[in-house]
């Protein structure tokens, strides 16, 4: 099976261009292909071309197992005749709850073939989010660790449960099959084997649903189709730079959209190695270590760990890195900084959301501008709206997309969530003829866009407006601060004053000094009006994909506010001292 010669013909113009923006940007259009399907039509012709490139490379603990895109390929083939076998057909929707183990991108690649729809889902997930997403969901069959059995015995499934052991064909280790549970072993036993299998399908079918992070609220259900995740990640594709031949590790769970991202279809449209990290803790050294031992050439980190890496010498890491990327959340100007100093390489920032691809980077060869998150990628038109007003805005404005054309990464749409018809979900994320994000960013003369924050999260204090993010990158520059997020706290005079909640840096005591200290180099860096007026610290509430809640701590200052309670770990600039 060949390459998509029109998928083929896009992805060569990004590689041709990949250090040209301007072309780049001016010159592409999105192929839309009626029919297709990205295991048959993309995958396949990998393996086609590639028989002995190695498409996977899994490193878990001592255990490395690495499969060519021959190998993939038929691996998939066998496992989609059993999930055809068991009754999954096309449309019929299969719960993934798995870590990162071979046979999450075997039953990717089959339920693609297949026509299926996959919802994936983190293995952190509680007993109720897991319901839920059966539920909202409509998943008739679930993929889960036969170890971890006792966790969905409440989940009941037509098409039933498969146990998933291994992750190499042949390992000795045991695997746990439940009563009435599938062996997902049995699939090995299809390898090679005859028999049709549907592979074609309509360019606007659903195959994958995602439930969103829940920052600020409950998961929203995101809708992708054969071509808005497995053809939009060309955009991604060409902000990571990535390249034939490259080894791309990516740190992230999976579960949530940015796994599929760098786990999955960036790396394969270049036809890259996805390289996987698997470990019960993350421990940055050995993250180094990794780096060193395989030769990654690509890395992309959410910012949590970066900030984790430079506080290790970095300079002494061994590694064959070309591109560094970090996606999730803006990453600080002096987290960048820390990271050129030691290895010569520039952390390049982009954005997007589990609803999109990636929208918005600093692409290979591009000028990157301190605190920016880069220009609109290939294929995205990017209009700032007044959150107010609704007027376009060429300055400061919420970031919506241009539906004009509709870009093809885009979702489908939201389902029905808590009652909320997805109507009314969509009636208001498409709004005014633009698809909105919700993030509100700044726009400079020549195009470059700066993440201001969440629209949620951007408040007011004396009558100015205050962009959390800046106030928090400010913060992590003081050595004693490894993590912070800024709220409102309610204030009498000010309305509001701007608190940090203050992870500190190893070997720095929570005591009103280190305290004096932090709130010290903010004033002094920062405008009278932007002042942190109070530190806490805390640690921070996240999502299970490492986002910051800050709706959590706003709630618990405006709960304080009305108790007129004060956190013994809080210290203010009025204090005595």
């Amino acid at each position: 099976m060949p390459l998509n010669c029109a998928v083929r013909a896009a992805r060569d113009f990004l590689l041709q261009h990949r250090t040209d923006y301007e072309v780049a940007a001016a010159g592409f259009s999105w192929p839309e292909p009626p029919i297709y399907n990205f295991a048959t039509d993309w995958f396949d012709g990998l393996a086609a071309e590639n028989p002995d490139g190695v498409a996977l490379w899994v490193i878990d603990g001592d255990q490395e197992t690495k499969l060519t895109f021959a190998e993939l390929s038929a691996r998939s083939i066998a496992t989609a005749h059993l999930l055809a076998e068991l009754g999954l057909r096309r449309g019929d929707r299969v719960l993934m709850v798995l870590g990162n183990c071979v046979p999450l991108w075997e039953l990717m690649l089959a339920a693609i073939r297949l026509g299926a729809v996959i919802i994936p889902a983190t293995p952190q997930l509680s007993a109720a989010d897991l319901a839920d997403r059966v539920d909202r969901g409509g998943a008739r069959l679930l993929v889960a660790a036969g170890a971890e059995a006792d966790r969905f015995a409440h989940l009941s499934l037509p098409l039933g449960k498969i146990a998933v052991g291994s992750s190499a064909v042949g390992s000795s280790e045991e695997v746990t099959v439940p009563d009435g549970w599938v062996d997902y072993r049995r699939a090995y036993e299809f390898l090679g084997a005859d028999g049709h299998l549907p592979g074609a399908s309509k360019a606007g079918d659903l195959t994958l649903l995602y439930f969103t992070s829940g920052t600020t609220a409950l998961p929203k259900l995101v809708q992708h189709t054969h071509v808005s995740y497995p053809i939009g990640h060309l955009s991604t594709m060409y902000w990571m730079g990535l390249q034939p031949g490259d080894v791309h590790l990516n740190i992230s769970s999976p579960g949530w959209g940015k796994h599929a991202w760098s786990n999955v279809f960036a790396p394969w449209l270049a036809g890259a190695t996805v390289l996987v990290y698997t470990y019960a803790r993350f421990d940055p050294r050995q993250l180094l270590d990794v780096l060193a031992h395989t030769g990654a050439t690509t890395f992309c980190a959410p910012p949590t760990v970066w900030r984790m890496l430079v506080q290790h010498d970095l300079a002494s890491a061994r590694h064959s890195l070309r591109e560094v990327l970090s996606a999730g959340e803006p990453l600080n100007p002096e987290v960048i900084e820390q990271v050129r100093q030691a290895w010569g390489l520039t952390v390049r920032d982009g954005y997007g959301q589990t609803e999109t691809t990636a929208q918005v980077g600093n692409p290979p060869g591009a000028e990157v501008r301190p605190g920016s998150m880069g220009r609109p990628l290939p294929g995205y038109r990017v209009v700032l709206v007044d959150p107010v007003t609704g007027d376009h805005r060429d300055d400061e404005g919420e970031l919506c997309l241009s539906l004009d054309p509709r870009p093809v990464p885009l979702m489908a749409g939201y389902a029905e969530r808590a009652g909320v018809p997805a109507d009314e979900l969509n009636a208001e994320a498409f709004a005014g003829a633009v698809y909105h994000t919700g993030d509100v960013v700044s726009r400079d003369a020549d195009g470059y866009l700066t993440f201001v924050g969440r629209a949620d999260d951007v408040f007011k204090a004396s009558d100015y407006r205050i962009s959390p993010f800046e106030l928090e990158s400010v913060l992590i520059e003081h050595p004693a601060v490894a993590e912070a997020a800024v709220v409102p706290a309610p204030d009498e005079l000010r309305l509001a004053v701007p608190k940090a909640y203050v992870v500190l840096a190893e070997g720095y005591p929570p005591d009103a000094a280190t305290a004096r200290s932090i709130l010290t180099y903010c004033r002094e860096h920062l405008g009278s009006y932007k002042r942190i007026r109070r530190i806490e610290f805390a640690e921070l509430p996240k999502t299970i994909s490492g986002k910051i809640r800050r709706v959590e701590l706003r709630d618990a200052e405006a709960a304080r506010s009305a108790s007129g309670e004060r956190p013994a770990a809080e210290f203010r600039d009025t204090d005595p001292g």
